[in-house]
């Protein structure tokens, strides 16, 4: 699909602060691993043609393909019925959602106030309100936490053969290694150039949480914590703007500048 990215490029990067009810009154009810739902809420919300702009093709960095948006978890009071897999959420709720395309935050806007059959796995759904932000980068050194799990992970041979997949943690080498190696491929997926030369740092404060998720079939874990990341303001920004790390638009990786 041909689509003008000069367009879609325009613009402030946006924050999107999704405030979700149920249209009954009642509780949202999930299965816990809920990432997916949330993605598909999201392309549903979206313009049929770029939803499947971003879907088939997205933005391209060599043979890498990203499409550039991230979203946190749920966020509101909720309780685990771990017996049945559920968790359940009261209502309201808020999600959100980030990214430096212009088009797609204004797509997904539009679509979230305007669509009459939204739904959150079963739950039909309504939103109360969208509060929109343009958190900046200002500094070269900037405390950030996660708003859902960060993934670095590399896909090794086994000397036997067959693949298997390996992840890694904020606070190991390779994990810093991988993350700047994402950063510097949106980059270059987003401006169509070269990132700027220089790594980012990153340190935690604290332990990191290790998180064993699923998305549909797949095992993946990820790490919450609270980090310190310095380097190129403009690729702390990305970083903030499209997610730190790998499957972002899965629902990996949203960050929040913390003071």
């Amino acid at each position: 699909m041909s689509l003008n990215l000069q367009i879609l490029k325009g613009g402030k990067n946006l924050r999107l602060i999704i405030e979700l009810e149920t249209k009954s009154g009642h509780e949202f009810v999930l299965p816990i691993q809920y990432n997916y739902l949330v993605q598909s809420m999201i392309y549903r919300s979206l313009d049929s043609d770029f939803a499947n702009f971003l879907h088939e093709q997205g933005f391209e960095s060599g043979d890498r393909q990203f499409k550039l948006f991230v979203f946190s978890r749920l966020l509101g009071k909720f309780r685990m019925d771990r017996a049945k897999n559920k968790i359940i959420f009261q209502s309201p709720i808020k999600l959100i959602v980030v990214s430096p395309i212009h088009q797609f935050c204004q797509s997904l806007s539009n679509g979230l106030l305007t669509k009459k059959d939204l739904h959150l796995g079963f739950n039909a759904a309504v939103v109360k309100e969208i509060n929109v932000q343009n958190p900046t980068i200002g500094e070269e050194t900037v405390k950030m936490r996660t708003l859902s799990p960060v993934v670095a992970y590399s896909t090794l041979m086994r000397p036997e053969g067959g693949k298997y997949t390996c992840y890694f943690q904020p606070g190991e080498n390779e994990f810093t290694r991988l993350v700047n190696l994402n950063l510097k491929n949106k980059y270059k997926a987003l401006h169509a150039e070269k990132a700027p030369e220089g790594e980012v740092e990153i340190r935690t404060l604290g332990n990191p949480k290790l998180h064993v998720m699923q998305y549909k079939e797949i095992v993946i874990k990820g790490y919450s914590a609270t980090l310190i990341l310095s380097g190129s303001k403009i690729l702390l920004q990305l970083a903030l703007d499209t997610g730190l790390g790998s499957k972002n638009s899965m629902g990996f990786g949203c960050l929040e500048k913390t003071f």
